[in-house]
């Protein structure tokens, strides 16, 4: 059974720290990518970070580079992102994803991505 468990939101203050987890299951780290988006209403669903262990390449986007971290626990099949410097703009529901690689290769537009996990909700009051 394949399944993501995305969990870790919350409600912060800016500048405050939360870490997400994705449990992972059903799939393998070395055929899977794993990736970070979010979604806020009325806006489309974007990539966060993504990870494959396989290469060690990650993506990182341009509006969370040097705040975000993203990591993969092969052993406790878990992925996670670290969030720091929270600010309100990060508001939004976290989910994570996996995208089969094509020969070690994926790609970071959304469309890639499926088994979305059900989403964490973020707050970050300013």
């Amino acid at each position: 059974d394949v399944q993501l468990q995305a969990s870790g939101g919350g409600s912060v203050q800016a500048g405050g720290s939360l870490r997400l987890s994705c449990a992972v299951s059903g799939f393998s780290f070395d055929e899977y990518a794993f990736g970070w988006f979010r979604e806020v209403p009325g806006k489309e669903r974007e990539p966060v970070s993504a990870i494959s262990t396989w290469d060690d390449n990650v993506f990182t986007a341009d509006s969370v580079e040097g705040r975000f971290t993203i990591s993969a626990d092969v052993a406790k099949t878990t992925v996670s992102l670290q969030m720091n410097a929270l600010t309100p703009e990060d508001t939004a529901v976290y989910y994570c994803a996996a995208q089969r690689m094509d020969r070690g290769s994926w790609f970071v537009g959304t469309n890639y991505w499926y088994s979305w996990g059900q989403g964490t909700q973020v707050t970050v009051s300013s």
